[in-house]
């Protein structure tokens, strides 16, 4: 169900830090969501936003409040793989106040991430779902996404092993000659 306040979508800046660490951090404690056993904080938050706008893109969804502007969702790219073939490829995430996910936060933001990231010369993008996950499923779908395999048993949180199934959607088109390498991200 949507929510009744218009969001507001533009790149974080370290200052969004603490709003996106406060975010997260549920994900980290109460759920299997996230296979981080700590929540990050503030500072490592800002040293994750530095690096993912120096060249991917990390997003905040903010409402507008009495007291003013308040991060409720964000989402970011950072590199797939350290192989230098991988990349035109990243790897995204998105996350939303607990009670807000399945309001169409996710959606506004991937859309705006996906645009970001294609102009800046990326041509894939992967998400690892945690299962199970319906709500994250059915938002990758959703966005385009298809199911490309899932890592068995790959990850142990409140005391058991978690699979981790892989989504793939490709951004923009092909726009070289055969055998001619695209253009460098940027």
């Amino acid at each position: 169900m949507p929510h009744p306040v218009p969001l507001t979508v533009r790149d974080a800046t370290v200052a969004d830090a603490a709003a996106c660490a406060a975010l997260y951090a549920p994900y980290v404690r109460e759920t299997t969501i996230s296979f981080e056993s700590d929540p990050p904080d503030a500072a490592e938050v800002a040293r994750r936003i530095a690096r993912a706008q120096e060249e991917h893109a990390w997003l905040v969804a903010e409402e507008t409040t009495a007291d003013g502007p308040r991060v409720v969702a964000y989402a970011y790219a950072g590199p797939f793989s350290g192989r230098a073939a991988y990349r035109w490829s990243c790897e995204v995430s998105v996350y939303a106040e607990l009670g807000r996910r399945r309001s169409g936060v996710g959606r506004l933001l991937y859309g705006a991430l996906f645009e970001r990231l294609e102009q800046r010369g990326y041509r894939a993008v992967f998400a690892g779902v945690a299962e199970p996950n319906g709500a994250s499923a059915g938002l990758h779908a959703a966005m385009g996404f298809e199911p490309v395999g899932t890592y068995r048993r790959v990850g142990w949180k409140h005391g058991a092993w978690r699979d981790v199934t892989w989504w793939q959607r490709t951004l923009g088109e092909d726009r070289e000659a055969p055998g001619e390498a695209p253009a460098e991200p940027r």
